[in-house]
């Protein structure tokens, strides 16, 4: 009996032990939870950027040959202009049967660009000409009836003066004389409303031909061989009211519209630098032709005519640009290093003065400067930094005065 109570012992489970470590399984899982995030927390901590991340750049005195203008006064956004364009159309309606035209090519003045169906146009010159002929023939034979009526009258003339004739037979003679001399007139006439029906049927015919009314590049093909095309109005949804645009090349100039707020900075005449949308690093050398005389009221603007200094094929129509109009032409530096050159990107720029934030200790300082002309990417600073300073070159949209920065490594 004692063996087998021993033997039952031994077969017991002690349930406290396993209850211990089932409870402490959580909270061990718990303090590694807790560790791992406060692991994480501090490398982010550690890995956040403090302040804005930037590059800089340092201010260096200018070239001895950079002269301190002119300086820059206002810049607007325009676009390129043609003041001669021509969307050209036959004078008649009728239907195109030759278009020599295409989208890019040269044409020169009076060239035909297409032609029209000249078929009756050419039916009513013949018949012109057959008009006249026969107007022709009759002033002839009127011009031979008062060739022989002429000696009649002046013999009879005589003969009653000698009493040889009566009266009668005098007035018989002038009246044959005198119709024959108002047919010859009529006949004259005649003639001449013949000569103007030939010259209007001509002319009709001629107006079958579309002929370039100046040099230039056709920019748009608007008609096809086959359809019909109308001066006056479309007509229909297959008629034409032209066959092509011209654009004279060599007119392209620039439209700005200038803010009211800032028009008595611009003056005919005045230089200029403009720079295309799609060539941003090619300065164009420009100066206004003339300040339009009424403003937008909508737009609160004023309209400024701006013509390039000279023409170049990578100008075109409706291309964007922007313009920037010079000051007077200011004295070269007459000391070395009075002005400094920095990149354009570091500046904010806003007529003849700007904006650029100085780098010390970590943060950034705003500071007002004048500026001069502009180097290409490079732009000279006439006062307002010293040379050496570092500025900030880029992320300026992110800058305030006072603002904390880290600055990116080379």
């Amino acid at each position: 009996m004692n063996d087998k109570t021993a033997l039952l012992e031994q077969l017991r489970i002690e349930r406290p032990a396993q209850e211990a470590a089932r409870s402490a399984a959580p909270t061990r899982w718990l303090a590694g939870i807790v560790a791992a995030l406060a692991v994480s927390i501090a490398g982010a901590w550690y890995a956040w950027p403090r302040g804005v991340t930037i590059a800089v750049a340092t201010a260096e005195p200018a070239p001895a040959q950079v002269s301190a203008g002119p300086a820059a006064v206002l810049d607007a956004s325009g676009y390129v202009v043609a003041r001669r364009q021509a969307t050209v159309s036959a004078k008649i309606t009728g239907k195109v049967v030759l278009l020599a035209i295409e989208e890019g090519q040269r044409v020169e003045p009076d060239q035909i660009i297409a032609r029209l169906d000249d078929t009756n146009a050419r039916a009513a010159v013949v018949q012109a000409r057959a008009q006249r002929e026969h107007a022709a023939a009759g002033l002839m034979a009127a011009q031979v009836a008062l060739e022989n009526a002429a000696p009649t009258f002046e013999r009879n003339r005589l003969q009653l003066a000698r009493a040889v004739i009566s009266a009668q037979s005098f007035d018989n003679a002038k009246a044959s004389y005198d119709a024959a001399r108002t047919s010859r007139e009529v006949a004259a006439r005649g003639l001449a409303v013949a000569d103007a029906t030939l010259a209007v049927a001509e002319r009709n015919l001629e107006d079958t031909l579309v002929r370039a009314p100046f040099a230039g590049v056709v920019t748009v093909k608007a008609a096809q061989e086959g359809e019909m095309v109308s001066p006056i109005s479309a007509g229909g949804g297959y008629t034409r009211t032209g066959v092509g645009t011209i654009v004279d090349m060599s007119s392209l100039e620039i439209e700005v519209d200038v803010s009211e707020n800032f028009i008595n900075r611009v003056k005919a005449g005045q230089r200029a630098a403009a720079k295309l949308n799609a060539y941003p690093d090619w300065e164009i050398p420009a100066h206004v032709v003339a300040i339009i005389p009424t403003a937008d009221r909508a737009k609160a603007t004023v309209k400024v005519r701006v013509a390039f200094e000279a023409n170049d094929p990578r100008i075109l129509p409706q291309m964007g640009v922007r313009v920037t109009f010079l000051g007077d032409a200011a004295a070269p530096n007459a000391a070395a290093g009075a002005a400094l050159v920095v990149p354009a990107a570091a500046v904010q720029s806003a007529g003849d003065t700007g904006v650029v934030y100085v780098v010390s200790a970590g943060s950034v300082e705003r500071r007002s400067v004048r500026l001069g002309q502009r180097l290409g990417a490079e732009q000279v600073v006439l006062s307002g930094l010293t040379s050496g300073s570092r500025i900030a070159a880029s992320g300026l949209d992110r800058l305030t005065d006072g603002a904390k920065v880290r600055v990116a490594p080379q």
